[in-house]
């Protein structure tokens, strides 16, 4: 879907969930910047990094 991007921003949701969005491209509903811009590859690596409990947020409560 997204094979031509070459620069993504790593996104977070009120779960705290992560994801990968293309950095050209308006945000989907509901998901907010997380601050980190890179290649696919260090996007991931620092999603890695910073998501370590992935359950979502309700149920870490």
């Amino acid at each position: 879907m997204f094979e031509h991007v070459t620069t993504f921003q790593v996104v977070r949701n009120d779960e705290g969930q992560h994801s990968l969005w293309p950095a050209d491209r308006d945000r989907p509903a509901g998901w907010h910047a997380e601050g980190f811009t890179g290649p696919r590859d260090e996007c991931l690596a620092h999603i890695d990094e910073v998501w370590t409990d992935l359950r979502p947020k309700r149920s870490r409560r």
